[in-house]
């Protein structure tokens, strides 16, 4: 299968490294690059030119609205599609029925869902909700079985614990249905994604480790007779030689306050999420001085994690070697890649110019996508 790669919207700001966008704050802070419209559209314009398929716009207290921003740039963008995240706990199945077959309408099918359950109850009490993470998880279980009796296009009933409904409907079936990513490493998790999604997303642990992750889940998704793909969230730094990205990460790194780092990392040790506990676990909240020192796969650097909750590795290298890496990944089951970088703006066309061109050469991706630069010398952002 060939791989398909996204880009991210950075709806909670941007900068040119991963300390001028901070991820664990519970309000937004100022950002070099505000998330302005203006912004936001150049990101998903740059991204849509560089042949990405689609772009992951996050969720959160920390970020703006994914539906109402995502919406706002089907204006200034004709192809590109919008991994729009949300909260089950947030909003009932039938609404979240109605708003994608809205969506979809409006957009020409240009929707793709991320389902988002929520790790961290101190976030989701923010929102009104008081489910431990057990219960979060039973709940979007429910949530989506309603959710895709209603895509079937006929009245749907349903009675659970956490959502009952009669004759549920939307007044327009989503055409074409939104494939469904959801993310989760715990054992509450597994069995939902096994049952109910199209794409499981995990973050980039090690590629052994990615590896025996998809296993798990083929098996469970085999015992409901279903079948589902795969894919990585990260960050990547590409640049036409070794030495430059690592020099980037070498940046990057220097630039980290320890006491942000200690105070970031107080804050991800609360949370619930089996998935960002091993994040943490290849960083172990130390800052060392060479970012080689956190180097936990050939091409995998941990140092984003020291700052950031939620994907906390990257891809490191030359072209060459992050398409060596994401070929790696590509042999333990994962097929989608939702990528970003610092510059959001900048690193979408260091990959988009240097690492999809390598990727085609290797014959994992179409030479020819619509809008692709194609076989450029990357720029010097």
């Amino acid at each position: 299968m060939p791989i398909t790669t996204h880009g991210f919207l950075p709806t909670h700001g941007d900068g040119r490294s991963v300390v001028d966008r901070p991820h664990t704050t519970p309000t937004g802070a100022d950002t070099p690059r505000r998330p302005d419209i203006d912004y936001l559209a150049q990101v998903a314009q740059a991204v849509e030119h560089l042949g990405f398929t689609g772009m992951l716009t996050p969720t959160g207290s920390w970020c703006q609205d994914a539906w109402i921003t995502t919406a706002a740039l089907l204006a200034r963008t004709k192809r590109i599609k919008f991994l729009v995240a949300f909260r089950p706990g947030s909003l009932s199945p039938t609404l979240a029925a109605q708003l994608a077959g809205t969506y979809q309408k409006v957009s020409d099918g240009r929707l793709l869902l991320n389902i988002v359950t929520g790790g961290e109850s101190t976030e989701q009490q923010r929102y009104g909700d008081w489910l431990d993470h057990d219960e979060r998880y039973a709940r979007t279980d429910e949530f989506l079985a309603i959710l895709r009796g209603i895509f079937a296009g006929e009245p749907f009933d349903f009675d659970g614990e956490h959502h009952s409904v009669r004759g549920a409907t939307s007044f327009e079936p989503p055409a074409p249905v939104p494939p469904l990513y959801f993310g989760g490493s715990s054992d509450a998790a597994l069995p939902v994604a096994a049952r109910r999604a199209d794409v499981h997303l995990t973050w980039g642990e090690p590629p052994a480790a990615v590896g025996r992750k998809v296993q798990r889940l083929r098996e469970l998704a085999a015992e409901e007779c279903r079948e589902l793909r795969f894919g990585l969230r990260a960050h990547v730094i590409t640049r036409n030689t070794s030495a430059d990205a690592w020099d980037t990460a070498q940046r990057f790194l220097g630039q980290m306050d320890p006491a942000d780092v200690a105070a970031s990392q107080a804050k991800i040790a609360k949370t619930e999420a089996v998935g960002q506990h091993k994040m943490a676990g290849l960083h172990g909240g130390v800052l060392p001085s060479s970012a080689r020192d956190l180097e936990v796969h050939p091409g995998l650097w941990a140092g984003v994690g020291l700052l950031r909750g939620g994907a906390g590795t990257a891809l490191v290298g030359s072209h060459s070697e992050v398409a060596d890496l994401i070929e790696e990944y590509h042999s333990v089951g994962i097929d989608e890649f939702v990528l970003s970088g610092y510059p959001h703006l900048e690193e979408a066309y260091w990959f988009g110019e240097g690492v999809h061109p390598e990727l085609a050469r290797r014959g994992l991706r179409e030479s020819t996508s619509p809008g692709a630069v194609r076989d450029l010398e990357p720029a010097p952002h």
